[in-house]
Parts: structure tokens; C-alpha cells; sequence
């Protein structure tokens, strides 16, 4: 794919969470919502249904797509009347699911996840250094994801609408890629040059990971 076209999607890709984002926080900010609320609360859960073919026999994974239709059918109109909670929800949900993934890899003697994904960097060779280090990363990912879930549920319960929309919603990105830098920055003084991982390394690693579905395969 030429560099264009590689500088639109991530362009495209941008415009898009930037739009979600802004719908997000202007539905849940509010009392009451509408189906467009609705609708954009519910579209990353919606991005994860095409996964279970990946993950689960046909059957199981066709019975889980009408399983999840029927119910969003049948509660509607109760989510409509109900958009804040919704998108709480939905935050909360996405952040304790990430960090149950990250932390039970790192139970038991097998690869944490950021380690699993540094094997797939480095083509399976990994230093003491990296082992030690992607494991140390996997546990700081783990703290990152509840300690956002637990503060969520602060300003949910204590804040106003707004407030809480405001971190979940419109900081909720930017405090993923704050994460990401800090990481970034950490690894120039956490391993020598030739262990660490470059950005291209980490994309190349994270789509073979999606690609063969090995992200979730290796704890299971």
C-alpha cells in the first residue's frame, strides 16, 4: 500500500474517533438520548462481534450475533432513555475486559501479552532484559485499564454528566496515547538499543497478532 494511501486511512481512521468522541460526550452529557445515541454507544461493541469467527465455531458464533441482535432489539427503548448509562457502561465494560486480558497473562509461567507481542516483534528471540521488561509493561497496562475503570466509576457516581463524559469520552484517547509515549519514553532507558522494539515492530506485531488470532490464543 503506498505511503497516500497509508497517510488517508490513518487520516480517515482519525476523523472518525474524533467523531465518536464528540457524539459520545454530547449524547451522554445530556438526560435523555436518541436511536443515533444509541447506536454510537453500542458500534465498539459491535466491531468486536466480527472477531468470533476467529475464536469460536460457527454455530456458537451465529448464535452469539442473534443472541446479541435480539437483545438490543428488545431493550431499545429502555437504552434510549438511559444513554449515559449506557455509554458508562460500555466505558467500564471495554476497561475491565482489557485489564482481565493483560493481567491473567501474567499469571502462571507463560508469556505475559506484551511479551507474546514482543516474540512476534523480534521473530521469538527475546534478552533476560525484554523479558523482564515486557512483563513489567503487561502489569503497567494492567494498573492503566482499572485504574481508568475505578476513576470512571468516581466521577460517574460523584461528578456531573458532563464531567464524567469529558474523561471517559473526549480524554479517554489521549490518555491511551499519554500511556503510549510515556512507555515509549521509559523503553530508551529501560533497554539497551538493540532490544528495543520500534514502532513499526510494535504495528507489524499487533496485525500478525489480530490477523492469526493469536492475541487472545496465547492465554488461553
Amino acid at each position: 500500500m503506498s505511503t497516500l494511501a497509508n497517510v488517508l486511512r490513518l487520516c480517515g481512521v482519525a476523523v472518525g474517533i474524533v467523531g465518536w468522541a464528540a457524539l459520545a460526550h454530547q449524547a451522554s452529557s445530556r438526560g435523555g438520548g436518541s436511536d443515533l445515541a444509541v447506536a454510537v454507544a453500542v458500534v465498539p461493541a459491535l466491531a468486536v462481534l466480527p472477531l468470533l469467527w476467529r475464536f469460536l465455531r460457527p454455530a456458537w458464533a451465529l448464535a452469539v450475533v442473534v443472541v446479541v441482535g435480539g437483545l438490543l432489539a428488545h431493550f431499545w427503548p429502555v437504552l434510549r432513555n438511559n444513554v449515559a448509562l449506557l455509554y458508562y457502561w460500555q466505558h467500564l465494560g471495554m476497561h475491565l475486559a482489557l485489564g482481565v486480558l493483560f493481567g491473567r497473562s501474567l499469571l502462571g509461567n507463560d508469556d505475559s501479552l506484551v511479551t507474546h507481542m514482543a516474540r512476534l516483534a523480534h521473530y521469538g528471540v527475546l534478552s533476560a532484559e525484554q523479558l523482564r521488561y515486557t512483563r513489567q509493561v503487561t502489569l503497567a497496562w494492567t494498573a492503566y485499564f482499572f485504574i481508568i475503570a475505578a476513576v470512571s466509576t468516581l466521577l460517574y457516581l460523584l461528578a456531573s454528566a458532563e464531567s464524567w463524559s469529558f474523561f471517559a469520552n473526549v480524554l479517554g484517547i489521549p490518555l491511551v496515547f499519554l500511556m503510549c509515549a510515556a512507555e515509549l519514553a521509559v523503553r530508551q532507558f529501560a533497554l539497551p538499543p538493540a532490544d528495543r522494539t520500534s514502532i513499526a515492530d510494535t504495528v507489524r506485531a499487533y496485525r500478525t497478532a489480530i490477523r492469526d488470532g493469536r492475541v487472545f490464543a496465547a492465554r488461553r
